[in-house]
């Protein structure tokens, strides 16, 4: 159940306790910079220059998933508020819910009062996003959850009537295959019969559009990336030189994915004095920063049924560079 509000005021968002434990910052930069291969996860992009960053690669030529996704969800979303018909919409990692208005105004055309539940770990974000809404919406009921999805669900306020949940974005290719069937298979467990899942996912295709969708003309992944060493150095209290890093994004073709790095330019040694520890890096060693998985049809399918869901939905486009999946649970 939830605790007390955080805040008092219009839109307040109310923290979900997590229900297990999650590595810190300077757990996983124990676990991920002491010893090669190094990586660290791709949460830590996300401080407020980082954020902002992110903001501003989503608008770059190059970029399609955002643009993508947003066209879907405008063109289907008569279609799967229909088929879900929900009274509770429940989005893990909300952000600023820029694209889902479409979705609020198929609830309005099919006469669905439903309400509207944003799950992200940035309070001011969800506060100013329940104030853009109520705009937008009047008739909008939403409720705001503070916390880390990642940290368990059990703690999820239990809502009455059918569920709509949402995980947009492509997010779930940051997870790898284990961690994506657990991620689902917690949802599923948040879900009654007659709830749905949609899930947004980025497709398999041209190696050149998923390379150059990472690796930008203007060099704003690049910053994106870099900027990681920046969380480093405030977090940990650590001396790494961004100068002294590149920016290094492919696509591995055996894995399905790109995978994002930094990649040292010199051989160098770091400090990271909140460790009590350094490191050593070797010219040309990297920090995997992310991976970002993509998906056919059929995988998209198998990912779902090794989680407990079936496939009710699938809507792509007619050049099939993004997905959205309407799922329910395979016993409904």
């Amino acid at each position: 159940m939830l605790s007390s509000p955080v805040r008092t005021a219009a839109f307040a968002a109310e923290a979900v306790k997590p229900s297990r434990v999650v590595g810190t910052l300077m757990d996983d930069a124990r676990a991920g910079l002491l010893h090669a291969p190094r990586e660290l996860p791709p949460k830590y992009f996300y401080d407020a220059h980082g954020s902002s960053l992110f903001e501003a690669i989503c608008l770059t030529a190059e970029y399609y998933p955002t643009r993508a996704e947003r066209a879907l969800i405008a063109h289907h979303a008569h279609e799967l508020i229909g088929v879900a018909r929900p009274l509770s919409i429940i989005e893990f990692g909300s952000g600023v819910a820029g694209k889902i208005g479409p979705l609020f105004k198929a609830c309005e055309a099919h006469a669905l009062p439903a309400s509207y539940y944003p799950f992200d770990v940035c309070e001011a974000v969800l506060v100013a996003t329940g104030e853009l809404l109520h705009e937008q919406f009047p008739g909008l009921v939403v409720r705001p959850l503070l916390g880390d999805f990642t940290a368990g669900l059990a703690n999820l306020p239990r809502i009455q009537g059918r569920k709509l949940l949402m995980f947009l974005g492509g997010t779930l290719g940051n997870f790898d295959q284990p961690a994506a069937i657990d991620l689902l298979a917690e949802m599923r467990e948040v879900m009654r019969p007659g709830d749905f899942l949609l899930l947004g996912a980025d497709r398999i295709k041209d190696p050149q559009i998923l390379h150059a969708a990472y690796n930008d003309a203007a060099g704003l992944t690049a910053q994106f990336n870099l900027n990681l060493l920046s969380v480093l150095n405030a977090g940990l209290g650590a001396d790494f030189v961004a100068a002294n890093f590149a920016h290094r994004a492919f696509y591995n073709a055996a894995a399905q994915r790109i995978e994002m790095h930094l990649e040292s330019r010199v051989a160098q040694r770091v400090t990271l004095p909140a460790l009590g520890e350094s490191v050593s890096f070797a010219a040309g060693e990297t920090i995997r920063t992310e991976i970002s998985r993509k998906f056919s049809t059929a995988s998209l399918s198998a990912l779902l049924a090794a989680a407990g869901l079936r496939v009710d939905r699938h809507v792509s486009g007619v050049d099939e560079a993004f997905s959205l999946v309407l799922a329910r649970r395979d016993d409904a």
